[in-house]
């Protein structure tokens, strides 16, 4: 089996991404979105695993259904992160 060759500007241009996913998780955390700051937060967090995942580990370049399934594994533990995170935050007697 031969290995995916990939570029070094995708490499940069990933790596660009994921600086500008990380100030924006920065920046996130500064503003009050109430209720919504812990899913941006998780949203962004999943979306920047998932990058690492597709192209950091090849799995981009492997076959559909396994590229399919990291994707719907990713969303998936988003799910359950968001369904736990947001069950902890309304439970809680705020004052």
């Amino acid at each position: 089996m031969s290995e995916h060759i990939i570029s070094s500007r995708l490499y940069w241009g990933i790596w660009a991404i994921l600086i500008f996913l990380t100030g924006l998780t920065a920046w996130v955390s500064t503003v009050d979105l109430k209720w919504f700051n812990p899913v941006a937060a998780l949203l962004i967090a999943t979306v920047k695993a998932s990058i690492v995942v597709l192209f950091f580990m090849h799995v981009k370049y492997t076959s559909e259904k396994l590229t399919k399934m990291a994707l719907g594994a990713a969303l998936f533990w988003l799910l359950i992160l968001l369904i736990l995170t947001l069950a902890d935050y309304s439970s809680r007697v705020l004052g």
